[in-house]
C-alpha cells in the first residue's frame, strides 16, 4: 500500500484478486490446503482491505473490489468447491457488510463473481469441457472480468453487489 501511495499519491480503487481455488473432495482437504485458503483467499483480503479503507477514508471516497466465484451461490457437482466457498462465499458476506458500513464515507464495496475463466490454470485440454458448464458454451476471458471491475468503477450509485460474469452459471443450466 506504502509503495502505491508513494508512486501515485493515493488509492482509488482496489482489486482484491488474489486467490487461490483447490479442487478436492471435502475429506481430502489437508491442514495446509485449509491454511493456504484462509492464507491467501481471507487474509489477504482482510490486511489490504484494511489498509486501502484507511486511505480511501482520508479522500473521502473509493472503490474496493473482491474476485470471488459464482460457485458461492450455485454449487455445481462437477466441481468441488467447499474451501473455495467458505471463503470466497465469506467475502461475498463482507462486500455487502462493508458496503453498508462504509457507504456514508463513499467508499463502495464490491464483488465481481466469475465462473470459469479461460487462465493458466486451466490446461488446454480441458477448455472444451470446461466451457460446456457455462449455458454460453464458452470460457470466460480475463477481459470480461476486467470489463466488469471497470463498469463497477465508472457506476458510482452502486454498491454491495456481487455482479456474476458466469456466463449464465449463476441463471442455472
Amino acid at each position: 500500500m506504502a509503495q502505491a501511495i508513494d508512486r501515485f499519491g493515493r488509492i482509488d480503487t482496489l482489486v482484491n484478486n488474489a486467490g487461490v481455488f483447490l479442487a478436492k473432495a471435502f475429506t481430502d482437504y489437508a491442514e495446509a490446503d485449509f491454511e493456504t485458503a484462509i492464507g491467501v483467499n481471507v487474509a489477504g483480503f482482510f490486511h489490504m482491505t484494511q489498509l486501502a479503507v484507511a486511505e480511501m477514508e482520508k479522500r473521502g471516497g473509493g472503490l474496493i473490489v473482491q474476485i470471488t466465484t459464482s460457485l458461492t451461490d450455485h454449487a455445481n457437482s462437477e466441481v468441488p468447491s467447499a474451501l473455495a466457498s467458505l471463503t470466497k462465499g465469506g467475502l461475498n458476506a463482507a462486500t455487502k457488510s462493508l458496503a453498508v458500513e462504509y457507504a456514508k464515507r463513499g467508499i463502495r464495496v464490491n464483488a465481481v463473481s466469475p465462473g470459469i475463466v479461460k487462465t493458466p490454470m486451466h490446461p488446454a485440454e480441458t477448455h472444451p469441457a470446461l466451457a460446456a458448464m457455462h449455458p454460453i458454451g464458452r470460457l470466460g476471458e480475463i477481459s470480461d472480468v476486467v470489463g466488469a471491475v471497470l463498469y463497477l468503477e465508472s457506476a458510482p450509485f452502486v454498491t454491495g453487489e456481487i455482479l456474476h460474469v458466469d456466463g449464465g452459471q449463476s441463471a442455472g443450466h
